[in-house]
């Protein structure tokens, strides 16, 4: 049982690999760019995982026990990964919304988001 106290590390290693999978066995872009994203979204819930103390307080406020002391050293949760996933989170929309901006001009100019159609037509312009 003791491999269920890490689960979220099982949650990240599962969405990974789905990411993963999905970006190299598809072969429709939105979907590959919906695989980024859930390969995206598992590394900052792996970044944030590692941030987080058992018992741990954000270190703001001094921690003060029952009787109105002042607790001298209290657990505190790392503050960097969750500031740098936030950051994370932003750039990952921000090239969603590019990614999926492109996909809509191929579509236009294609008709088609598909891989392999894609390299049919390129390779049929090619040899004209």
């Amino acid at each position: 049982m003791a491999e269920y106290g890490q689960w979220h590390y099982w949650v990240v290693i599962v969405l990974m690999m789905l990411g993963l999978y999905i970006v190299i066995a598809r072969g429709n872009l939105v979907k590959k760019v919906m695989g980024l994203n859930i390969f995206q979204v598992s590394a900052i819930m792996f970044y944030v995982a590692m941030g987080k103390v058992s018992g741990g307080t954000a270190p703001i406020f001094p921690v003060t026990e029952p009787g109105g002391h002042i607790y001298a050293n209290p657990p505190l949760s790392n503050a960097l990964p969750h500031v740098l996933m936030l950051t994370a989170n932003v750039v990952g929309i921000a090239t969603t919304a590019l990614a999926l901006a492109l996909i809509v001009r191929v579509k236009e100019g294609y008709g088609t988001v598909e891989d392999d159609e894609l390299d049919a037509i390129d390779a049929g312009e090619g040899a004209s």
